[in-house]
């Protein structure tokens, strides 16, 4: 046997060193504007692979905890990570390994769109030019056009060719589609999809659109008025929620909330509408089987709604 092997045969790739590691992390985050509290002790953790969608109403304070997330803002009280560093002293390495898109895309106005993918792209050792030509032309963006000029769908579209062609190993966007249109919101979801599920990128994006979050999100965070209400895998939540119609002479027997009860209203003729989230590998509450109980799935907005409220 020739002693001299090619040791190329034998050479196993170098793991990564983070791929275990939460690309994103906070914990017990606040921040406050002008006396008023936007993240009220918010603690999320968005684990690797994972297509996490974040959903509240506008003014629910996405944006701020997404800015907090990534270091562009100093939280009040609580911590911030990207792959366990601190967010506020992320370094050059780390940075490449990141697409960000922001809800307003603002950056180098004042230069053509080819000049400033050009210039973005000399900081990314991973930058893919024929990505980035192949979707302007796909996506019908001129190169020769300020970014001033454009409109705010064609602003948007350009940041997040900007964001995909480094081939980040985190996503991260916010409000993607506000200003894009049908098309657009679908070719861009189809992406997002795509990425996840070849490349292993983990996507953080945050909606008030729940048909778009059910589209490719893995998990579903709910945020409202700066509390983070819930944290789960999509499908599993999906399975964990009933809405429970109960009539006037079962409700009246009701002295304790329901097990898993996240909401109670009243109706007109005197029953009860309780929504029911039952924790993972829990039984349904014996409510369920009440005779003159009716019970049905909810769909996700419906529960949003409901937990909201």
């Amino acid at each position: 046997m020739n002693a001299m092997l090619d040791r190329s045969v034998f050479a196993v790739a170098t793991p990564d060193p983070l791929a275990t590691v939460a690309p994103l992390a906070v914990d017990g985050l606040f921040k406050q504007y002008d006396q008023q509290s936007v993240l009220k002790g918010v603690s999320l953790a968005v684990e690797p692979g994972a297509v996490l969608g974040l959903i509240g109403r506008n003014g629910a304070g996405k944006s701020t905890l997404i800015r907090a997330m990534l270091g562009l803002i100093e939280p009040d009280a609580g911590t911030a990570t990207v792959w366990g560093k601190p967010a506020l002293r992320m370094t050059d390495s780390v940075k490449q390994r990141l697409g960000y898109v922001p809800q307003q895309p603002e950056a180098m106005a004042w230069l053509e769109v080819g000049e400033m993918l050009d210039f973005i792209g000399r900081f990314y050792p991973r930058w893919d030019a024929t990505y980035v030509d192949a979707t302007l032309d796909r996506w019908q963006l001129p190169r020769n056009k300020l970014l001033a000029k454009l409109s705010p769908g064609e602003r948007q579209r350009v940041a997040i060719v900007r964001a995909l062609a480094s081939q980040p190993a985190l996503l991260v966007l916010d409000e993607p589609a506000s200003a894009l249109d049908p098309v657009g919101r679908r070719e861009l979801l189809r992406e997002i999809a795509s990425r996840a599920g070849e490349a292993g990128t983990t996507v953080l994006f945050s909606t008030h659109i729940v048909s778009d979050l059910e589209r490719v999100a893995s998990h579903v965070a709910f945020l409202h008025d700066g509390r983070l209400l819930l944290h789960n895998e999509l499908d599993s939540l999906k399975e964990r929620n009933l809405r429970l119609h109960v009539p006037e002479a079962v409700a009246a027997q009701l002295c304790e909330d329901v097990p898993g009860e996240v909401s109670r209203r009243a109706h007109p003729y005197g029953g009860l509408s309780i929504t029911v989230l039952r924790g993972e590998g829990a039984p349904w509450p014996d409510l369920v089987q009440v005779p003159g109980v009716r019970a049905e799935a909810l769909p996700l907005e419906d529960l949003f709604i409901e937990v909201s409220a």
